[in-house]
């Protein structure tokens, strides 16, 4: 007998596949708030590269960040590394540039910890944007420093 968790993460997985971006945006949402990420990966994946509207990539990247974790992080620098369309890739890097997580000093610190631990993941794509995130860092004691000019 199938659980509720079951029912909804199979509901979720249909919903992916409906001709509604409306639907599958919020199928994207479903999905990547599941304790079973790794079960829905590959739709998740199709999702975040959504050929037909990028507001499925846009709530399904957003929704895999507030996760506020590896996993989630991961499945958005996959899809980024693998993006064959320009606004595609841009959606997803809107989402990661506009992740609230940068915000504070905790937040920042977390999302930096995640992207270290990416930047040896197994998969090219996936180091090479996380290497690509951490390179055009600058350490906090450099900006802590500088005076508040307006100025950069």
């Amino acid at each position: 007998m199938a659980t509720s968790d079951d029912q909804q993460l199979n509901a979720a997985l249909r919903d992916a596949d409906s001709p509604s971006w409306a639907v599958r945006a919020a199928a994207g949402r479903r999905l990547a708030a599941s304790e079973r990420i790794g079960e829905a990966a590959d739709v998740l994946h199709r999702l975040l590269l959504d050929t037909q509207d990028t507001a499925v990539t846009q709530e399904t990247a957003e929704a895999l960040l507030e996760r506020r974790d590896t996993a989630g992080l991961r499945c958005v620098l996959l899809a980024v590394s693998r993006a064959a369309e320009t606004w595609t890739a841009d959606e997803i890097w809107a989402a990661l540039d506009c992740n609230p997580d940068w915000m504070t000093t905790e937040g920042a610190d977390g999302l930096i910890a995640r992207l270290h631990a990416l930047a040896v993941d197994e998969d090219e794509g996936v180091r090479e944007e996380a290497r690509g995130i951490l390179a055009g860092l600058r350490p906090r004691e450099q900006w802590a420093r500088e005076p508040e000019t307006g100025t950069q």
